[in-house]
């Protein structure tokens, strides 16, 4: 059995590994309780960036395909395909299709007969690229309920406080 401490510092494939799901999960527990090795953010990003067919670089991840790209200059939200939903101080979703279960069969679709939610009460929707038809994000709300932008990250703040290392 290894040791919490011997996991600090894992191999690129080790890594690849975690993030594709491949790693059976008392391992993958190991890892994520154990201190991490100071570089490993740049290492994750490296091998996201590795993972798609463009070339502008990848700030900061929003979600499994979903990034704060350096585009120039301009920092936009980007999916792993290409598809590019604007800046990522907006919300990204508002130019995601997005479907919406809000009736009794669409949710039993999702969710167990039994288990399924009240269309009055509760809707789901699902945040879909309109470049490659990934489901990006999924909310359970009240019907009416605004869109979420659930995440507004400080990438400069990020990169200076937290990983010490200017952004440029």
């Amino acid at each position: 059995m290894e040791k919490v401490s011997e996991m600090a510092t894992l191999t690129r494939e080790d890594l690849s590994d975690l993030m594709s799901g491949r790693l059976p999960w008392p391992r993958t527990k190991r890892i994520m309780s154990a201190f991490k090795d100071e570089d490993r953010f740049f290492k994750m990003i490296a091998i996201l960036q590795e993972r798609v067919a463009w070339q502008e670089r990848i700030l900061l991840p929003l979600g499994e395909h979903l990034h704060v790209v350096d585009k120039g200059g301009e920092w936009v939200s980007k999916c792993s395909c290409g598809q590019e939903f604007g800046d990522y101080l907006q919300n990204w979703k508002l130019s995601a299709l997005i479907r919406v279960r809000k009736d009794k069969a669409s949710l039993e679709e999702i969710y167990p007969h039994a288990d399924v939610c009240d269309p009055d009460w509760m809707e789901i929707r699902e945040f879909i690229c309109p470049g490659c038809a990934t489901l990006l994000e999924v909310e359970a709300c009240a019907p009416g309920y605004p869109v979420v932008h659930d995440f507004l990250p400080d990438v400069e703040g990020f990169y200076r406080e937290w990983l010490g290392r200017p952004i440029r």
